[in-house]
């Protein structure tokens, strides 16, 4: 599911010696981050990845993956040696399965039949069917909407909508025409998805205007879903959420201590990153979990993954430089045995 993201434009790219397979990355702050899966050919996969730990050597970057699956994780480990761990857990959607109807569902449903008496109406449509002057106003419209200085998103954000390349992405837009248009006509709400195989969509991007009704985001998703089908599209792949387990099984009855400690700390973070409000905004649509892992060399490198991991994300400024506690230790230089008998004969003389 996070295939489509390998072609960002900031990726470098690794290939192995057939081809037929690829590893992508980014090196942030001397860390050498892939993200999910290699591509290709699993056949082949051992050999893209033999050739990003090579690279990883020649520069001496410290090597991490971000979000692979658990296929993905038995493999890294298999052929580096590299260990893995569980970092969250992956929403999908089945779309034969998901129905309005149930207990289950109620407040979604309910949410959704609200915002559409207000008069909001959707429409779900691939990229290539649209013209260019609509594409131009909802880029507009999702750069403004963005409430960031710069693009957040690495190991599932495409950082792009509209572009020639991407015309089977999927768009779904939320509209409003008995009011007073605003900058971007009726234009309320944005949900961008990028391929994920010939069947199958993955969540890219969610914008809205400030000024819209809540709940947009259930809207366009259950949109999408009810649209799937027409579109040829079995899965959709959600928001990932970091932890969940943890989350999930904390708040049950029969937790220990620890557990129902790690949940408070995650819910303490949750004021600053979207941790708990992601799980619980997934859980809405009754999905499927699929386990997603962070591949890393040794535990002393988990903080400085962390912190490039958070960089490459657009959480921690790029210009940041890598805290002291985080940099690697370096041997201090000595020189070569012939320049120190060479310094010794001059001091002699």
């Amino acid at each position: 599911s996070l295939g489509h993201f390998a072609l960002r434009r900031d990726k470098a790219v690794v290939f192995s010696p057939s081809g037929k397979a690829a590893v992508t990355y980014r090196v942030v702050s001397g860390v050498m981050l892939a993200s999910g899966d290699p591509i290709g050919d699993v056949e082949a996969w051992p050999g893209a990845i033999e050739r990003f730990m090579d690279e990883a050597r020649a520069h001496s970057w410290t090597p991490a993956v971000m979000g692979c699956s658990e296929t993905g994780g038995e493999v890294w480990t298999r052929e580096t040696g590299l260990d893995a761990l569980e970092l969250g857990d992956e929403a999908v959607v089945d779309v034969a399965d998901f129905s309005l109807a149930g207990r289950a569902m109620r407040n979604v449903r309910q949410m959704v039949k609200r915002i559409e008496r207000a008069g909001y109406e959707t429409r779900v449509r691939r990229i290539h069917d649209l013209g260019e002057a609509e594409l131009e106003r909802i880029r507009r419209a999702a750069e403004d909407w963005r409430g960031t200085d710069t693009e957040r998103g690495f190991s599932m954000a495409l950082g792009r909508i509209g572009d020639p390349s991407d015309g089977d992405c999927l768009i779904a837009t939320a509209h409003k025409q008995d009011e007073e248009p605003g900058p971007y006509g009726d234009l309320k709400a944005i949900i961008h998805f990028v391929p994920w195989g010939k069947d199958g969509a993955s969540l890219e991007l969610m914008r809205r205007d400030r000024s819209a009704d809540p709940g947009m985001n259930e809207l366009l998703i259950v949109a999408t879903l009810q649209a799937a089908q027409k579109l040829g599209i079995k899965r959709i792949s959600l928001n990932f959420a970091m932890f969940r387990s943890a989350l999930a099984r904390g708040e049950k009855i029969g937790a220990g201590p620890v557990l129902r400690a790690w949940r408070g700390l995650l819910v303490f973070l949750s004021r600053w990153f979207q941790i708990e409000s992601l799980y619980k905004f997934n859980a809405k649509f009754q999905p499927r979990w699929e386990p997603r892992f962070v591949v890393y060399r040794a535990s002393s490198d988990l903080p400085r993954i962390g912190f490039a991991a958070m960089q490459a994300e657009g959480f921690v400024n790029l210009a940041l430089p890598l805290p002291r506690f985080l940099r690697r230790r370096t041997a201090a230089q000595r020189p070569c045995a012939h320049a120190v008998a060479e310094q010794r004969d001059v001091r002699a003389a």
